[in-house]
């Protein structure tokens, strides 16, 4: 019986809450499987990415990542290298041998973990062969016309033949294969199939047919037990793929899925209950010095002002010190991410803004991609205008400030009404008049395809978020993603979300939602919904998300309306908040980063490879649980410090951004509760275990 030496894991109480075995990492051979594999398409891609070095600074050299080949792909991101393992250099020969393209590298990634990615049309003549392969295993058929279907069947049977090359060869090392997403299953259908000697893990972000039904508006959680699910499929034309996902669920030696909420998802959807959930992560990294990401966010703070300061010229009316940033980025999904909810709560905060006599203004971003023509000429034409302006106000400093200099050498005091030439005066009253528009500030920043009946744009021709002076919100569509070489916005994502004061969410379909905690690792507050795998998590750790920056919108069990109502209530009561407030929750928020970083939940996976291993070989494997690991393991209590939450500590109009609370910072001890906040972390990093043969280096999993 292969053993390592025993891991124990005792929870917060002291008693131990599960036990395993460490596994023997140099006796194994570790494969994820997955479409995203150096191929960025969507939130797995992140997962992947992410997770790379962890996983990989515990494998070594016995952990590889299986994709798809994709020639800009392999030149970009990929450096190419021989197999250094026997089985895997075999298997890889071997199939270049019979017709196939395998390309085998290092990604260029943290961790630089080996990938082996499979060329599709290369070896798409196999195509007929291997749909006939996949009748007799499951008895599924792929329509000809499904083109997607068919690249993942070449995958899945390229995958599968890799598999049994290398369990060929693999000399006594036991297999462990994970594959995610349906895309990868057919490997892991034919694998089962053909009794290979592997241990398989199943991995869902996110059901197929779930995500469906949602796009459709249906009332999806409340129904969950209700549904047809073989005529859902079959109406929506995807039935052979709910079949390819749901034979992978049940081939797998072990299943699981990303959060609580999908958990329930999935039994009713694929028919099987997870064995264990994974959360996921990011590789956070700290700052040395305390408060380095509030400078970030200062600094890239001030050049969306500039944007914005362009954007809104001839209407620039308000204080931008006193404007919040606020934004939502994704997939343009307009009910499943909220956007719908997110408008419809912003005409509401508009009111009470407007109501109150506030002197605050929200400036709202859309960064969704849509189908555009090219910038809009309107929105090119302030950024010009501002720079000019910029460029005026310049050579006019620089000539005012040689008089000045002049005259202070000479010992006189300048006369104000010479310092300045008619000529300065005159290109000053043009500059003013550049700045004059007759139009309002435009509401997207690209010419629209579908103008027309884009949902956003008509919903905010319904609510009537024009950019109108009056308004104390504005909305800016941005309809593409953010670049550092864009003329408009020159800013990376990262960059842009630690120059705004607040993220926003409220999905309705999100299994785990990266763009929230993306948010909380950069120290950003935001909102997100309990029906998404990152709110259910927070509510499960943190005693008051609202405290840390993470507000969390109830749409499971209120009516839209209400949601709607509560979501306008975060947000009204963020803008009641004085700067120092905003400070002191953006401080708690990153300290919260700590939950999400891969040294901790990679455990979930790690209990995951444990059991697959034991069901797989259990002659030869044996996992002791006391009980399964569980994301309700500790949490951070509510902050006893001033103010608690937004609500709690302001009066009932918003106030100024610079008003300080003297009581407040008697009562305030940052280094306190930050301590505090660090002790209720530490007994969950005992789990980030140095492999056998590894030694710590000084300073590492240190907060």
């Amino acid at each position: 019986m292969l053993r390592g030496r025993s891991l124990s894991v005792t929870s917060l109480s002291g008693l131990p809450r599960w036990e395993v075995e460490e596994l023997p990492v140099e006796e194994l051979l570790l494969f994820e499987v997955a479409w995203e594999v150096t191929n960025r398409v969507g939130g797995i891609y992140t997962v992947i990415q992410t997770k790379a070095k962890t996983t990989a600074d515990e494998w070594g050299d016995n952990y590889f990542l299986i994709g798809p080949y994709f020639e800009h792909n392999m030149k970009t991101q990929v450096e190419q290298c021989e197999p250094v393992n026997d089985a895997v250099r075999r298997a890889v020969d071997a199939m270049n041998k019979h017709g196939c393209q395998v390309h085998f590298g290092r990604w260029l990634i943290e961790g630089s973990p080996y990938v082996v990615l499979f060329d599709i049309g290369y070896s798409a003549w196999n195509l007929d062969r291997w749909k006939g392969d996949l009748w007799e295993a499951c008895s599924v058929g792929i329509p000809y016309h499904d083109r997607e279907a068919n690249d993942m069947l070449i995958f899945g049977s390229l995958t599968a033949w890799f598999l049994k090359e290398v369990t060929d060869h693999a000399d006594g090392k036991h297999v462990v294969a994970q594959f995610h997403e349906w895309q990868a299953g057919i490997g892991l259908i034919l694998s089962r199939a053909r009794k290979l000697p592997i241990a398989t893990i199943f991995t869902t972000h996110a059901t197929l047919l779930g995500r469906y039904l949602c796009a459709a508006n249906i009332d999806f959680y409340n129904h969950l037990d209700k549904f047809n699910i073989d005529k859902e499929a079959g109406e929506r034309q995807i039935y052979h793929r709910y079949c390819m996902e749901r034979a992978s669920v049940h081939c797998a030696h072990v299943f699981t899925t990303v959060s609580e909420i999908t958990a329930i998802e999935a039994e009713h959807m694929l028919k099987r209950k997870p064995d264990v959930v994974t959360p996921n992560g990011l590789n956070v990294k700290k700052f040395s010095a305390v408060h380095e990401f509030q400078n970030l966010h200062a600094m890239y703070k001030a050049r969306i002002q500039d944007f914005v300061r362009g954007h809104f010229y001839g209407h620039l009316d308000f204080d931008l010190e006193k404007t919040l940033f606020l934004f939502i980025a994704g997939r343009y999904e307009f009910s499943n991410k909220g956007a719908d909810i997110f408008l419809e709560s912003l005409s509401r905060l508009n009111f009470l803004l407007r109501m109150h006599k506030s002197d605050v203004t929200v400036v709202v971003f859309f960064i969704m991609p849509a189908k555009t023509n090219n910038f809009n000429v309107e929105t090119l034409k302030g950024q010009a205008v501002r720079k000019q302006l910029w460029d005026i106000a310049h050579s006019v400093k620089e000539k005012f400030g040689k008089k000045l200099y002049d005259a202070l050498l000479r010992g006189e005091i300048p006369d104000m009404n010479n310092i300045l030439d008619r000529d300065d005066l005159t290109i000053m009253k043009r500059a003013i008049f550049s700045t004059q528009r007759q139009s309002l500030p435009p509401v997207t920043t690209h010419n629209m395809i579908d103008d027309s009946t884009d949902p956003i744009l008509s919903t905010i021709r319904r609510i009537g978020l024009f950019n109108n002076r009056t308004d104390r919100v504005k909305v800016i569509l941005h309809p593409e993603f953010l670049s550092s070489t864009s003329p408009l916005l020159p800013m990376d994502y990262e960059e842009f979300v630690r120059g705004c004061h607040l993220g926003v969410f409220p999905s309705y379909y999100e299994p785990w939602g990266y763009t929230p905690a993306e948010c909380t690792v950069m120290g950003i507050p935001s909102v997100t919904t309990n029906l998404s795998g990152f709110g259910c998590f927070m509510q499960g750790h943190v005693a008051d998300p609202t405290a840390y920056g993470i507000y969390i919108v109830d749409r499971r069990f209120r009516s839209p309306d209400d949601s709607c109502n509560q979501l306008t209530q975060f947000l009204y009561g963020f803008c009641k908040q004085s700067r120092r407030q905003r400070i002191i929750q953006r401080n708690r928020t990153e300290r919260l980063s700590d939950l999400l970083d891969w040294r901790y939940l990679g455990r979930y996976y790690q209990h995951a490879r444990h059991l697959t291993l034991s069901r797989a070989f259990p002659d030869k494997f044996h996992v002791e649980l006391t009980s399964p690991p569980t994301t309700e393991g500790f949490k951070y209590p509510r902050p006893s410090s001033v103010p608690p939450s937004p609500s709690g500590s302001q009066a009932s109009s918003p106030q100024s951004s610079d008003v300080e609370d003297e009581v407040e910072d008697e009562r305030y001890d940052e280094e306190k509760e930050a301590e505090r906040d660090r002790l209720n972390i530490k007994s969950p990093f005992a789990l980030s275990h140095v492999p056998h043969g590894k030694k710590k280096l000084h300073g590492e999993y240190k907060n």
